[in-house]
């Protein structure tokens, strides 16, 4: 890895101390309105302003940068628009804030500055002190909006979580998607609310003490209403290959105009919403071979676009530590990155899973120890899903930036019929799993509804044109082709249509089912447990490369989380039943501060049996489940 510190350096100040240049969209002024495009010197492009004080038509000039530019005096927020290239039909902007009508439809002028915000003295949150909570905004509620949202937001407070994670909300075709194939990235989804809407969903969470983080995807466009293309034919390039076809241009001929608008648009989410960071989706496929990653410039220059903390994650399966290590080595200076290994490690042992990337997997408990104590298990090591070396070694980077999961709407919606963790497993397994993710000394990250163990599946959905729409359909059934279960034609007619309204309903949280005794029991746990990490810093996300975790057999796991002035053991039973033996702190007995066998969490509790036999402390265990003691 090579990167230009100079050229790093002349972003984030060019990004900061210049509000105006190198931005694009339509950018409200004290007089009117300056549109700026992507768009090569070479096409003809024209504005057409539908209504307003400025109604008319107007030519767009070369600015000299890849982008084409022009002011109208007296045009103002509210104002509808449309652009023309080289004659054709009218076109909504690639960089409108705000699409009222879809993707297909005018653009509308929105002035980000007229919001008033009233969490004006909010500090952000340090990376080490999130813990995550991702949610799709159509989902999460029977409303399926901002503002529907927005009024959940104390729950999640009392839950106990820090932070929120919303999945991509660039506007996108149709009426229902998970947010993948956004095509104007710089617009919220009009199928949400407005972009005020949001502005108030991230003040309402600010105000609690919530940070918020936005998923964004910069690695591909959806498959309907990707204009962008048509304004800047070079946006992407067949010189690299992605799962999606061709990659977008970061690195090849006429791509500095690409990178700018990448970056201003991260710079946009930060500065127009006032969000504490960004989650960048697939960053394996950002494809870069020039001096300075556009990962790390987008981070660098969305850092420097606000005077709070903003966190900048990546999902990347390539277990790669010089994400995270700093520019000055090398690296991309990144908070943190989604280590799926030690979701697949709990997944294979709890539900057995073992086709696709799970055969790389035994699901033992060495192999948890192994990733709780380095962050993820393949560092190096010979992967038989990909055919070729997997990983890095990762002891040299906190163990905080490692984000791990129970379930996320990949590990859940990715499955055919949309099954939870919770759904496969029996509660005690469950709860031990729970208790293992929020003790672990990496940063956690829920799934909507996971906290009372939802009832409510999530599965893959769309809304494109039908013919578009049955291509997806049947992609989606062909896709389990190689599943046992799912070999035999008529099994595969069986997995929910991604472009039937019902997919999308059915997979709605019902938050009325937490008061009943089995989703209030699995809430009660969550609760206690994220107050207890919260509470003890020896608990939390770690600054340390490392902890002491072993393997007790081939179903149990103990760990220590030690502090300045406490020490925690943490004892895992992912399966079966017996004692779990573990040599002692000290010659007292530990005090038990959580058992997953509490009435307040079991309905139908087996207490565990924890004692102290010379050197070694003994939990006994009657079927699986967790103990945090402490010492």
């Amino acid at each position: 890895m090579t990167t230009s510190l100079t050229q790093l350096s002349r972003s984030i100040a060019h990004t900061d101390t210049d509000k105006s240049a190198g931005r694009f969209g339509a950018l409200p002024r004290t007089d009117g309105v300056e549109f700026r495009v992507l768009s090569p010197a070479t096409h003809d492009v024209r504005l057409e302003l539908l209504n307003g004080a400025a109604a008319g038509s107007y030519q767009l000039q070369p600015a000299g940068d890849g982008s084409q530019t022009c002011f109208v005096r007296n045009a103002g927020a509210g104002d509808r628009y449309v652009y023309s290239i080289n004659g054709s039909d009218p076109r909504p902007d690639p960089a409108s804030r705000f699409q009222p009508e879809g993707v297909h439809a005018p653009s509308q002028i929105v002035d980000p500055d007229a919001f008033r915000w009233r969490s004006s003295n909010w500090r952000g949150r340090h990376p080490r002190d999130l813990s995550l909570y991702e949610l799709h905004v159509g989902t999460f509620t029977a409303e399926g909006t901002f503002a529907a949202a927005r009024e959940r937001l104390p729950q999640l407070r009392d839950l106990g979580v820090t932070a929120v994670e919303l999945m991509p909300l660039a506007e996108f075709a149709g009426s229902r998607n998970w947010g993948y194939d956004g095509v104007c990235l710089y617009a919220p989804s009009h199928n949400y609310g407005s972009p005020d809407d949001l502005r108030a969903l991230v003040d309402a969470a600010h105000g609690l003490g919530l940070a918020v983080i936005l998923d964004v995807v910069y690695n591909h466009l959806g498959p309907e209403g990707a204009y962008l293309t048509q304004f800047y034919p070079a946006y992407m390039t067949d010189r690299h290959d992605t799962p999606w076809g061709g990659a977008i241009n970061v690195d090849g001929p006429e791509s500095a105009p690409v990178r700018r608008f990448l970056v201003d648009n991260a710079v946009s989410w930060i500065r127009e919403f006032r969000l504490d960071g960004l989650r960048l989706d697939a960053t394996h496929a950002l494809i870069d071979d020039g001096p300075l990653h556009i990962v790390a410039e987008i981070a660098a220059a969305a850092r420097a676009a606000a005077s709070w903390p903003v966190a900048i994650y990546a999902e990347d399966h390539r277990n790669a530590a010089w994400q995270l290590e700093p520019v000055q080595q090398g690296g991309w200076g990144l908070d943190g990155v989604w280590a799926d290994d030690f979701h697949h490690v709990v997944r294979r042992h709890l539900a057995g899973d073992s086709h696709s990337y799970y055969q790389d997997f035994e699901g033992s408990a060495a192999e948890l120890a192994e990733t709780l104590r380095h962050g993820w298990l393949f560092s190096g090591q010979y992967s038989r899903h990909s055919g070729g070396s997997r990983g890095t070694i990762a002891t040299h980077v906190p163990m905080r930036k490692f984000v791990v999961c129970l379930q996320n709407h990949d590990q859940v919606g990715n499955r055919a019929t949309g099954d939870r963790l919770h759904h496969r497993i029996d509660a005690a397994a469950w709860r031990a799993a729970s208790a293992l993710l929020l003790t672990a000394p990496m940063t956690p990250l829920l799934f909507m509804g996971q906290e009372w163990a939802a009832s409510s599946p999530f599965q893959y959905f769309t809304d494109l044109e039908p013919e578009l729409g049955a291509l997806v359909t049947e992609g989606r059934r062909r896709e389990f082709k190689a599943f046992p279960e799912f070999a035999d034609p008529a099994a595969r007619e069986g997995i929910p249509d991604p472009q039937a309204a019902s997919t999308f309903e059915g997979s709605r949280l019902n938050w009325e089912e937490r008061s009943a005794p089995e989703h209030a029991a699995s809430l009660a746990l969550y609760s206690d447990l994220l107050r207890l990490r919260h509470g003890h810093a020896s608990l939390g996300a770690s600054e340390s490369n490392t902890i002491d975790a072993r393997a007790v057999g081939n179903d149990a796991i103990a760990f220590w989380r030690e502090g300045p002035e406490e020490r925690f053991l943490v004892v895992v039973r992912l399966s079966g039943a017996g004692a779990v033996s573990v040599e002692a702190a000290g010659p007292q007995a530990p005090q038990t501060v959580l058992s997953t066998e509490d009435p307040r969490y079991a309905s139908d509790p087996m207490p565990l049996n924890i004692r102290q036999e010379q050197t070694r402390t003994i939990v006994e265990f009657h079927r699986p489940g967790a103990a945090i003691l402490k010492y």
